[in-house]
C-alpha cells in the first residue's frame, strides 16, 4: 500500500499558495485492507474512505471510462493493480494530476510542473471531453490563477469549443452547475470566468441572457465602455474588488439583462430594461436552482437598481415604496446588499471606477428614518389591523418627508 498527496494540495503548494484541502490516493490497496485500517468508507460511486482520525479523504487509485452522458456516465474500476500514472490520467488539467510522497518527492507524468511554470491550464489526455463539467472547472480555474497570468491553453480551449456545441453541457444537472459558478463567482477575477466561457462558446450554452449582452450598446455619457456585455464583466470585477458576498456578484452579473432584449432600432437607450429583464433573471434563477437569497437580490437589483442610483430625486412616497420592497424593518441586510450592488453597477464603468456614490449612505439613512417610526403610540391611539398598517405607512412617509427636506441639496 503507497499513499500520495494528490491534486490541488500539491499544485499549490508548488505555486507558493496556502493549502486548505488535501486529498490522498491509495495504490495497492483494497477496501478489505482500508477497512481493516479503520478508515470509514464514504460514496456509493467509488471506493473513498474517510480518515480514522484526521477525517480527510482517501481514494484508492481508479480508472473510469464514458459509457453514457453526463456526469453519472461513467465506469469508475478501482482495484490494487491500478497504478498512480492510470489514476493521475483521468484528471482535468495536468496542474492538477500531479503526486507526492510524504517525503515530498514527485510524480509528474503529464508534465504539471513545466505548465505551471508555463502559467497554462492545459488538459491531461483527450478523455478531457468526456466531463462537460470540466468546461466550467476550467473557466473557474482561469479565474482563480489569472492574477498570476495563467492563461486557458489552445487546444484545451478548441476541446472546450467541441464540448459546448456537442451538447453535453445541457447534461449537466443544476447542482453541480450551481457549484462551480458559485465558487467562480467567488474568487479574485470572476470576470475571467464569464470571458472563458464565452471565448469556448458555453456562456451561450448556459447563460444566453448573458452573452446576449456581448455587442449591444450603451449611451456613452453614462457608459464610456458602451457595450453592455463589457460593463457586466466591470460591475462584476469591481464586486469582486469590493469582497462583496455570492448574492450580490449574483445579482451583478444579471442585473441588467433586460438590455439583451431591446431591439436594434431603439439602440443605445434601454427602455424599460428593468422591467424587461426581470423574466430572463427568474429563468437563469430557476436553471441553475440558485439559493433563495441569491434569487431574490437579483430579481430586487434588476428591478430596482435605476431607483438606486436616483435615490437623491426620488419622491418620499416612491423612497418608502422601494423600502417597502425591501422589508428593511425585518430584512436590512437584503437592503444594505442592494445598495452595494447598486454601487457596484455605477463603478463598473471605464474609467469612473473611483467615482462617489452619495445614494449609498442617503439610502441608509432613508432606512433609518423609516425605521425609527415607533408603533406603540399608534396602538394607544386605537389603531388595529389595516387601520394601524396606514397609520404606520402615513408616519413613514412623514419621516421620509422631514429626512429629504434636511438632506443637503
Amino acid at each position: 500500500m503507497q499513499i500520495y498527496k494528490v491534486g490541488g494540495a500539491v499544485r499549490d503548494r508548488l505555486l507558493g499558495k496556502p493549502v486548505t484541502d488535501i486529498d490522498w490516493v491509495v495504490v495497492g490497496a483494497t477496501t478489505e485492507e482500508m477497512l481493516a485500517k479503520g478508515f470509514r468508507p464514504v460514496g456509493a460511486d467509488f471506493p473513498v474512505f474517510l480518515h480514522p482520525k484526521s477525517g480527510e479523504e482517501y481514494a484508492l487509485a481508479r480508472t473510469e471510462r464514458k459509457n453514457g452522458r453526463g456526469y453519472g456516465g461513467f465506469i469508475f474500476h478501482a482495484s490494487p493493480d491500478v497504478t498512480l500514472e492510470e489514476d493521475l490520467i483521468r484528471r482535468d488539467l495536468t496542474i492538477n494530476a500531479m503526486a507526492e510522497d510524504d517525503q515530498q518527492n514527485l510524480t509528474d507524468p503529464y508534465h504539471g510542473q513545466r505548465d505551471l511554470e508555463a502559467r497554462l491550464l492545459r488538459h491531461v489526455s483527450p478523455a478531457f471531453a468526456e466531463d462537460p463539467l470540466r468546461v466550467l472547472r476550467v473557466a473557474r480555474f482561469a479565474a482563480r490563477y489569472a492574477e498570476l497570468g495563467f492563461t486557458v491553453a489552445p487546444e484545451t480551449l478548441e476541446l472546450m469549443r467541441q464540448l459546448s456545441e456537442s451538447g453535453e453541457l445541457e447534461a449537466l444537472t443544476p447542482e453541480r452547475s450551481w457549484k462551480e459558478i458559485a465558487r467562480a463567482l467567488m474568487e479574485d477575477q470572476p470576470q475571467v470566468f464569464i470571458e472563458v466561457l464565452r471565448e469556448c462558446g458555453a456562456l451561450k450554452v448556459l447563460m444566453p441572457e448573458v452573452d446576449a449582452l456581448f455587442g449591444v450598446p450603451q449611451p456613452e455619457a453614462h457608459h464610456p465602455e458602451i457595450d453592455t456585455g463589457v460593463h457586466t464583466l466591470s460591475v462584476l470585477e469591481q464586486a469582486a474588488l469590493y469582497k462583496q458576498p455570492l448574492t450580490v456578484r449574483w445579482a451583478c452579473l444579471l442585473h441588467d439583462l433586460g438590455k439583451g432584449l431591446t431591439p436594434e432600432e431603439e439602440w443605445p437607450r434601454h427602455i424599460a430594461h428593468e422591467h424587461k429583464g426581470l423574466k430572463l433573471i427568474k429563468a437563469v434563477n430557476e436553471r441553475f436552482k440558485a439559493p433563495k437569497d441569491c434569487q431574490e437580490l437579483a430579481l430586487l437589483v434588476g428591478k430596482y437598481h435605476t431607483h438606486g442610483h436616483r435615490a437623491l430625486e426620488l419622491k418620499p412616497s416612491t423612497l418608502l415604496e422601494l423600502l417597502q420592497s425591501f422589508d428593511v424593518y425585518r430584512r436590512p441586510q437584503r437592503f444594505e446588499e442592494f445598495i452595494a450592488a447598486c454601487e457596484m453597477d455605477a463603478r463598473g464603468r471605464k474609467g469612473l471606477e473611483q467615482r462617489s456614490y452619495p445614494q449609498a449612505d442617503y439610502l441608509r439613512g432613508a432606512a433609518t428614518a423609516a425605521r425609527s417610526v415607533a408603533v406603540q403610540p399608534l396602538l394607544e391611539k386605537g389603531f388595529k389591523g389595516l387601520e394601524l398598517g396606514e397609520a404606520i405607512k402615513g408616519e413613514r412617509l412623514k419621516a421620509l418627508k422631514a429626512y429629504k427636506a434636511a438632506a443637503p441639496a
